[in-house]
């Protein structure tokens, strides 16, 4: 039976409290689904030589690609400050998100029209925005026969405490779409795997280049967002769409690999 992990990255602030300003009125979970055995022997080998050629790496102190810094050129990247090896490095880089194989989920929650829409009963935001991703992961791995694990990135202290509580209730409770018994013959851990960014953790570098792009081809999809502007982000979306989000067996994407959550 085929084993899975799905890696899991976030993007905004889950306060519901913040839903008033507009920089954090959106939260939104962005799960990549990979086969474990292909993690070992194909993505970690390719992404590894990829940092190896473009980025000088200190033998304790390894290249996590970062979202944030790589746009921002930041040391290690700083390589990438001249333009010929940018456009190289970000070829190379798509060529290698569209060849590997994975499966994407997002889900975004708009935190403002859930406050209001539900008055005196509200999920917290991070609980229901991971109950649903999981439950397209649970039904994912029915699909395929295969069951799997579940990976986050650490926050630390008392984030990660909720995290830990959030994943165990849903192990033990399901939901009301997806039952407790089917989630427990799919899902192969009762406990939460955390890692730090540090930690290298290939899967969760490709969610960490995914999550933002993809979180916003659902707001503009929406026009709850007005940017227009091209950016790189558009070229990962592109590939998304194409082959890589999860989709019913008729190729609908919207409710299996994104959805926006009221």
């Amino acid at each position: 039976m085929p084993v899975y992990r799905i890696y899991i990255d976030e993007v905004g602030n889950h306060d519901l409290r913040s839903a008033d300003n507009p920089n954090e009125r959106f939260f939104s979970l962005t799960g990549v689904v990979l086969e474990s055995g292909y993690t070992r022997d194909v993505l970690i080998p390719q992404m590894n030589d990829l940092k190896r050629r473009y980025f000088q790496q200190d033998p304790d102190e390894p290249v996590v690609l970062h979202r944030k810094e790589l746009i921002h050129r930041r040391h290690p990247f700083h390589a990438l400050r001249d333009r010929e090896v940018e456009n190289r490095f970000n070829r190379e880089l798509l060529g290698l998100l569209e060849d590997w194989e994975y499966t994407t989920i997002t889900v975004v929650m708009d935190k403002l029209e859930h406050r209001n829409r539900y008055a005196t009963w509200r999920y917290h935001p991070y609980h229901y925005c991971l109950s649903v991703l999981l439950e397209r992961y649970v039904m994912l791995l029915e699909n395929r026969g295969a069951r799997g694990d579940v990976m986050v990135e650490s926050r630390g202290g008392k984030e990660d405490h909720q995290l830990k509580d959030s994943y165990a209730r849903l192990y033990a409770n399901g939901t009301d779409y997806v039952k407790a018994d089917r989630w427990q013959a799919r899902i192969t851990s009762k406990e939460l795997k955390l890692k730090r960014k540090r930690a290298n953790v290939a899967g969760l570098q490709v969610a960490d280049l995914i999550a933002h792009p993809s979180r916003r081809e659902i707001l503009m999809e929406r026009r709850l967002v007005q940017n227009h502007r091209s950016t790189f982000g558009d070229r990962i979306v592109e590939i998304q769409r194409k082959s890589k989000y999860n989709r019913s067996s008729g190729g609908r994407i919207e409710g299996y690999g994104k959805k926006l959550l009221p």
